[in-house]
C-alpha cells in the first residue's frame, strides 16, 4: 500500500508552509537565549506535522479560506504536540535520547532547561490562540478544545495511566480509553479546531469528529505495532520500548494489532464514504490520510 496521491500532492504544499511559519514566528515571542534555543530545537527537529495537517485538510474540505490567524491557531498545535514530546523523552519519563533523527531535548539542554522548553511552548500554544484576529467567539472555543484535549481529562490523563498500569495489563476496552486520552485527545482537537475555524455546519461536526477518533486510534495502534516492527532508522527514535506496558501487541500479539487497525482503518473510511454520500462536502482529502498507514504484515511470529 503506497500513500494516496492527494495526501502526497496536499502534504508537498502545506508542509512546507507549517515549516516555514514556525521557523519564522517561534523566535519573536522567547527573550531568553538558551530557552530560544531550546525550544526552537524540538520544534525544528522535523516531523510529520500531522496535527496541523490535519486542521488544514479540515478546512480545506470544509471550503473555508486559510487566512494568516488561521495558520497562527493551526500551528499552535504543533508548539503543544512538541511539549508533549519534550516532556516524554524526559530521564523521569521514558528516558529517550533520540527523536525525529537528532538528540533530545534533555540530552543536549539538560532535564531542567528541556523542562522549561515544553513548559514555554505549552503556555505560547494559548497565546497563539488568542494573539491573533480570529473572532472572539473562535477563540474561546479553540482554548476550550485544546486545554481539554491536552490537560487532566485528555493527554494528561492517559500520560498518567500509561505510568500507572505499567507492568499491569488492561482489558481491551480500558486500553481503548487510555490511547483515547493519550494519542487520539490531539488528534481529535485537529479535526475540531478545523471545524471551529471553518465554521462547519452542525450535520457534519459529529461525523467528522468520528473520523479524527478513528484515526487517532490508528495512529497510536500503528505506532505500537513500529515499536515492534520497525527500525531505530526508519522512526528516528529508539524501538522495542514497549516492554510491559499496554499497548495492542502486547495485548493481542502482533497479528491480533494488525487486525485491529485493518478493523479501525475499514471503519473509518466506511463513515467518511457515507458522510460523502449524504452531504455536499467531498471526504477524499480527509479520507487519503488514512494511507499514512502503511500496513505490512511483517514479523507474523510475535
Amino acid at each position: 500500500m503506497s500513500k494516496d496521491p492527494r495526501l502526497a500532492k496536499f502534504e508537498s504544499m502545506y508542509h512546507p508552509k507549517i515549516n516555514q511559519y514556525l521557523k519564522d514566528n517561534l523566535k519573536k515571542d522567547v527573550d531568553q537565549k538558551t530557552l530560544n534555543q531550546a525550544m526552537n530545537f524540538s520544534v525544528l527537529a522535523g516531523g510529520k506535522r500531522l496535527r496541523p495537517m490535519l486542521t488544514l485538510a479540515t478546512l480545506k474540505t470544509l471550503g473555508a479560506k486559510l487566512t494568516p490567524a488561521k495558520m497562527k491557531a493551526t500551528c499552535a498545535l504543533e508548539l503543544l504536540h512538541t511539549y508533549s514530546l519534550i516532556h516524554d523523552d524526559l530521564p523521569a519519563m521514558d528516558d529517550d535520547g533520540l527523536r525525529r533523527h537528532k538528540p533530545t531535548s534533555h540530552a543536549v539542554f539538560g532535564a531542567g532547561m528541556a523542562t522549561l522548553a515544553g513548559d514555554g511552548l505549552l503556555t505560547l500554544a494559548f497565546q497563539w490562540l488568542v494573539d491573533n484576529s480570529l473572532s472572539v467567539d473562535t477563540k474561546v472555543k479553540l482554548v476550550d478544545g485544546l486545554s481539554k484535549a491536552a490537560g487532566p481529562s485528555g493527554m494528561v490523563s492517559g500520560q498518567a495511566s500509561d505510568i500507572e498500569f505499567e507492568d499491569h495489563q488492561l482489558p481491551l476496552s480500558r486500553l481503548k480509553v487510555l490511547h483515547r486520552h493519550k494519542t487520539g485527545a490531539l488528534i481529535h482537537y485537529a479535526v475540531q479546531a478545523g471545524l471551529i475555524m471553518g465554521h462547519a455546519k452542525k450535520e457534519l461536526v459529529k461525523p467528522l469528529l468520528r473520523f479524527a477518533d478513528c484515526f487517532g486510534l490508528a495512529f497510536q495502534i500503528y505506532d505500537d505495532i513500529l515499536d515492534v516492527v520497525g527500525s531505530e532508522v526508519e522512526l528516528g527514535k529508539p524501538v522495542g520500548q514497549d516492554s510491559g506496558k499496554n499497548t495492542y501487541p502486547n495485548l493481542l500479539g502482533l497479528v491480533g494489532a494488525y487486525d485491529q487497525l485493518e478493523a479501525v482503518l475499514d471503519h473509518g473510511r466506511r463513515d467518511l464514504d457515507d458522510l460523502n454520500r449524504k452531504s455536499s462536502i467531498d471526504t477524499g482529502l480527509l479520507k487519503s490520510f488514512f494511507s499514512y498507514f502503511q500496513v505490512k504484515r511483517r514479523n507474523r511470529r510475535r
